[in-house]
């Protein structure tokens, strides 16, 4: 069985750059595919891993596991000229925590592979994260999710695992994320709703970095990236990837609007 769900670009045209995606607590490859499947639309090829498995008691070996694992991911999307840049890790939830912690310099940065751009979504905060009250399962879709195809996805994947919001994650790891220098540019995104989400925090964390944007979705929930604004998310997402290729220049500039 494949380790990796794959999203390849249409055939003939030239792979534009490669984008790993890490999922957050409870999550499976499957979760991500509509994403995949759409960035891979444009010409970028997709690979899915699973959530990694921080361990409370020791987090560093556990970023250190998952950062070879990472790192033996990207290269297996290589072709015979190599891995396509640039490359762009996204990050979910505490799949974002890993991400930001592991490229942060936590504990060795030389274990993960170089990226070119990060993007970290729903990205749980230092203050409000632990102890989260779950509760049924229809009140841990309301916290992640108001779109109905994704909490369909949820529902009937056999391999969600159900309540793994109330799971913290290790404080060690959401203190790296938030402390740590990642050198690449940056795209956060949050929901203006996401219960587990410190909004402080990551204007703070915007500000902090070289190179970071901090885009508020609208009315979304914890798992930004597939909430009912999916599409202008992926939008942002593409956006951010097209101006990587051009030195954090973006092609379209707004020079005048009425909205």
């Amino acid at each position: 069985m494949s380790q990796y769900n794959d999203h390849h670009g249409p055939e003939g045209l030239r792979v534009r750059g490669t984008i790993v995606v890490v999922p957050g607590r409870g999550e499976t490859r499957a979760t991500y595919d509509r994403l995949g499947a759409r960035l891979a639309a444009d010409a970028y090829r997709v690979r899915i891993l699973d959530a990694p498995p921080l361990d409370a008691e020791d987090p560093a070996a556990s970023l250190t596991a998952y950062a070879g694992r990472l790192a033996d991911a990207v290269e297996g999307t290589a072709s015979e000229n190599g891995v396509v840049r640039p490359l762009v890790l996204v990050g979910a939830d505490s799949g974002a925590a890993a991400l930001a912690a592991l490229l942060g310099g936590t504990p060795d940065p030389a274990a993960a592979p170089r990226p070119d751009g990060l993007v970290l979504a729903g990205l749980p905060g230092p203050s409000t994260e632990a102890g989260t009250a779950v509760g049924t399962w229809s009140e841990e879709l309301d916290l992640r999710t108001s779109c109905p195809a994704h909490r369909g996805t949820l529902t009937q994947d056999p391999q969600v695992r159900r309540g793994s919001l109330a799971d913290p994650v290790p404080d060690g790891i959401l203190a790296a994320a938030y402390d740590g220098e990642v050198p690449v540019p940056t795209l956060l995104l949050v929901g203006d709703v996401d219960p587990l989400a410190d909004h402080e925090a990551l204007a703070r964390l915007a500000k902090s970095l070289p190179r970071a944007r901090l885009s508020v979705v609208r009315d979304a929930r914890h798992d930004v990236l597939n909430d009912l604004q999916h599409r202008s998310v992926a939008a942002e997402t593409v956006g951010f990837l097209e101006a990587l290729r051009e030195g954090l220049r973006p092609s379209v500039a707004v020079r005048s609007s009425a909205w």
